[in-house]
């Protein structure tokens, strides 16, 4: 028998987000946050309203941080609580039982079993991706699930793999770590989401980085991109994921965010808006460049092709500060290395 949170969708005829189309800089960001840009809008809630924490983003040394919508926020906007699934029996059977409750489960899986990956992963690279599971038929061996760029179908044998069954099942499985969303029986108003966002966006702004985190790590680029010639191609990839991508990708969901704030009436963030592109087109640039880079082994200039979007975040800082910050802790820049 089928079960499904959402009946009225199906992977051949759903429409994605508009935060995830191709015209964008960065049509995916990270699994995690991929998920819920599909999930909110299915449950007729706006996913801009929750990226306010994009200005905690910092650079970790080796990365930026890796972002993710915090949780207590999906429940201060939405009244969504997100909690762990304790797996003790067959994860598809946890799963099923909180959909036949209405809840959507977001799991832990190999990509490597997922055909949306086509090109990238699928049945080529075992990698951990997050999935949210929309309705699945034990009998049939099918399923559809949210990831990446929309609503998904797999079927026999990946579905095996997925849940690690028949040919797939493992002496010691690996048990994944397994969220479920409560959705509350009223939906909160516009207007209140929007109160509740901006309250966000007052709180994320004192928890932001001290110092310009894009300046930081334009100090460190060129001597990273270095030694990544001594490490195969591949390495290129994960490293540009998980620096560039993920700030530029960050930003440009911000721009979206101040897009949305506009689109309610706070004209005085237009200015804003272009700021956070800005950081998301340099960031796509500069990727491109640091390919050439590795290939000719010639790594000067780099970090001054990150001038613009080091600017771009200390003036959208400054402005948020305008409207949101609090006196005593508005933001105050301060020349980097990268440029003087």
């Amino acid at each position: 028998m089928t079960q499904a949170v959402f009946d009225r969708f199906n992977a051949a005829t759903y429409v994605r987000s508009p935060l995830h189309s191709q015209d964008r800089d960065w049509p995916e960001t990270n699994c995690y946050l991929d998920v819920w840009i599909e999930v909110l809008p299915s449950l007729g809630l706006p996913a801009e309203a929750c990226l306010s924490y994009s200005v905690t983003q910092d650079f970790e040394g080796d990365q930026f941080t890796f972002f993710k919508v915090p949780l207590e926020d999906l429940e201060a906007l939405y009244g969504l609580k997100v909690t762990e699934l304790a797996i003790y029996d067959r994860v598809e059977a946890h799963v099923r039982q909180q959909i036949e409750r209405g809840r959507l489960s977001l799991v832990e899986v190999d990509s490597y079993f997922l055909p949306d990956t086509h090109g990238v992963g699928y049945h080529e690279a075992h990698g951990k991706t997050t999935i949210a599971v929309n309705w699945m038929d034990f009998e049939a061996r099918t399923m559809e699930y949210f990831h990446g760029l929309g609503l998904h179908r797999l079927e026999g044998d990946d579905f095996d793999g997925v849940f690690q069954r028949g040919a797939h099942e493992k002496p010691t499985p690996f048990l994944p770590y397994t969220e479920f969303v409560k959705v509350p029986d009223t939906l909160p108003t516009p207007a209140h989401i929007l109160n509740v966002s901006e309250g966000l966006l007052r709180h994320h702004l004192k928890r932001r980085p001290k110092q310009n985190p894009i300046a930081a790590f334009a100090l460190v680029f060129p001597a990273q991109v270095e030694k990544i010639c001594e490490r195969e191609f591949g390495f290129f990839h994960l490293y540009a994921f998980n620096t560039l991508r993920q700030l530029g990708a960050n930003f440009e969901l911000f721009s979206s965010y101040l897009e949305w704030l506009v689109a309610a009436g706070r004209d005085d963030l237009t200015e804003g808006v272009q700021m956070a592109k800005t950081i998301s087109s340099t960031c796509k640039m500069v990727q491109f460049k640091l390919a050439r880079a590795v290939m000719r082994k010639k790594f000067q200039g780099l970090d001054e092709g990150l001038l613009p979007a080091v600017n771009a975040w200390d003036n959208l800082m400054q402005l948020l500060d305008t409207h949101y910050g609090d006196q005593d802790a508005r933001f105050t820049p301060v020349v980097s290395a990268a440029g003087a």
